[in-house]
């Protein structure tokens, strides 16, 4: 029976007493753990898949943690956690939620970053490296960024800086020809032809920008890496390593479908299938088919994205109209500039962002959408309080948009009103407009009137004493606060304020007459949200109101029923506040 090499592997130092026939049963063997816990627990699976020979190799050759190596995204470091101290979190099922799918500094020494966005490796590498030489320290610094993220601009940046660094940096640049989907943009032909060439056409964009610059074909291929990082450990210079992978390597349904593969929910190992879905519509589904009938209404739609078709929906739309379809590649700020420039030619753009890469826009939004007042249209999904890692959080898109000027931001609490808010956004052009997918189970409310003067809410029921405005998909927990209420003889008032941005003063002047409290409910950070400019509105006034949402903080990991005790969002400790307030 074969002796299983990675129960001799728990630290780096490990690796380098292997021969390099034992490393490649290594890789296998990791190749197969990853495998086995994606497909039960969900994960990035390709570009993990394709890390594996040259992670390997690089602690077989450098001294980590002294060499310090950087993932870009990190979401291709598991082979390196494996090997690093924490392989108990892709071994034992039990165990699978005690490391993170990223880097992480509160893990291990041999991480340095908490990342889990892109195109910020160079950057980060380049202060390391800088930071050393100022200490007068030793040692290599490797940046590992993926074909797909050069797309970014902050890439660019880090490698403009990072190619006049004068000392040791060392750039592998992870070529397996895909990003999260196909790359997108004219650096990629020049990245092709280098791989044509095994590296040695004249037109050479790196070197161009100043670096030094060796190919690799073979990286997967373990002998090759190791001669590759002993021919360039402790070099004296900046210089990118450029190094050929496959996305998926070793497992055929992620070569053969690599954008599905690049991060999947638990699948059937054997065959590559996921399980049968619900087939519950989804408020994204909505999106698609309002988007597919508005295209065949009116040439002037188009539909724009960075680099996530996949987590959008946006397949579908993709393959039917490539014509009316743009990618940017992961170039989030970009696509804001790009989709305003559109508007302001009579085109009517609808942006596709998740909210945890909206924030990678802010300046954008501000500066070339917002000061220009051009009607692009932003559609954010993920907005949510969630049990997401501390890199994926989607909370803070309310206190970032809703302060910045001419942006009017609608949070749809219904099928129908979302499509009626797209109408409008769409017919409108007095105003950029971002629109919040809600994140629960599509809700039908045919009886909802649309009337979109601006800032003016909607009044779902008259009562007294007590007003709950609920925001997007938590007015369905101020109907909950509201039933409670009225069991215990409260006829509260339910709003359904629909636009974030703006406050209407007539309907909160009216409240005053018979309401003592407000009480404010968002999917949200509280600090800058919705709820503070109705608690603003009457500092004033004798009117109490309480804010329920989010408190600011980076959440980890953290499930969401559990926020929701922390945060007093659920209806019996909410309906408490109220009462003892009345008393």
């Amino acid at each position: 029976m074969t002796e299983n090499i990675l129960s001799q592997v728990s630290t780096p130092t490990d690796v380098k007493s292997l021969s390099v026939g034992e490393l490649e049963r290594l890789a296998e063997e990791i190749r197969q753990l990853v495998l086995t816990k994606v497909s039960k627990h969900g994960g990035h699976l390709g570009p993990n898949l394709a890390s594996v020979e040259f992670t390997l190799a690089f602690h077989y050759v450098f001294d980590s943690p002294r060499d310090k190596i950087v993932w870009d995204v990190s979401h291709q470091s598991y082979p390196h956690k494996i090997v690093t101290g924490r392989k108990h979190g892709f071994i034992d099922e039990e165990n699978y939620d005690s490391v993170t799918g990223y880097s992480n500094q509160h893990e291990s020494e041999h991480d340095f970053f908490t990342v889990g966005h892109t195109s910020t490796s160079v950057s980060l590498a380049t202060g390391l490296a800088k930071a050393r030489d100022l200490n007068g320290a030793g040692g290599n610094v490797i940046a590992v960024i993926g074909d797909g993220s050069l797309s970014g601009g902050m890439a660019f940046e880090g490698l403009n800086n990072g190619a006049v660094l004068g000392s040791n940096l060392i750039v592998l640049v992870n070529d397996n020809e895909m990003s999260i989907a196909e790359n997108q943009g004219g650096l990629y032909k020049n990245l092709r032809l280098l791989r044509e060439t095994n590296g040695t056409a004249e037109e050479n964009m790196f070197k161009a920008i100043g670096f030094d610059y060796r190919y690799v074909e073979a990286g997967n291929d373990m002998a090759t890496m190791i001669a590759a990082f002993e021919a360039i450990k402790d070099i004296d210079h900046p210089i990118v390593l450029h190094v050929h992978t496959e996305k998926g390597h070793g497992y055929e349904p992620a070569t053969t479908n690599k954008e599905a593969f690049h991060w999947h929910s638990p699948f059937d190992l054997a065959t590559g299938k996921s399980p049968a879905g619900s087939g519950t519509p989804s408020y994204a589904s909505v999106m698609m088919d309002y988007l597919e009938a508005k295209v065949q209404q009116d040439d002037r739609v188009v539909a724009i994205n960075a680099a996530i078709p996949g987590a959008l929906g946006l397949g579908g739309f993709r393959s039917k109209h490539p014509d009316k379809y743009f990618d940017v590649g992961i170039a989030e700020a970009h696509s804001i500039a790009f989709a305003s420039a559109m508007a302001s030619q009579g085109m009517k753009p609808i942006v596709f962002h998740s909210s945890t890469f909206i924030q990678r826009t802010y300046d954008q939004i501000s500066h070339d959408l917002c000061i220009n007042n051009n009607p692009a249209v932003i559609v954010i999904k993920g907005a949510t309080i969630s049990g997401s890692d501390v890199t994926h959080l989607g909370v803070f898109d309310i206190a970032m948009m809703s302060n910045i000027p001419n942006l009017v931001y609608l949070a749809p609490t219904s099928q129908e009103e979302l499509t009626a808010m797209m109408e409008w956004a769409l017919a409108q052009d007095q105003h950029p407009v971002a629109v919040r997918l809600p994140e629960q189970a599509v809700i039908n409310r045919p009886q909802t009137q649309f009337d979109f003067s601006l800032n003016t809410y909607e009044q779902l029921h008259a009562g007294s004493k007590v007003a709950i405005i609920g925001l997007g998909s938590f007015l369905s927990l101020g109907e909950k606060v509201q039933e409670s209420l009225n069991a215990k003889g409260i006829d509260a008032t339910l709003i359904n304020p629909r636009f974030i941005t703006g406050i209407d003063k007539d309907m909160l002047n009216q409240l005053k007459a018979n309401h003592d409290v407000v009480i404010t409910l968002e999917d949200g950070i509280l600090d800058g949200g919705f709820g503070e400019k109705i608690s603003r509105y009457y500092g004033a006034d004798s009117m109490k109101v309480l804010n329920y949402g989010a408190i600011k903080e980076f959440t980890d990991s953290v499930p969401k029923a559990e926020l929701y005790r922390r945060y007093r969002l659920e209806p019996e400790l909410i309906v408490a506040d109220i009462l003892a307030l009345l008393k």
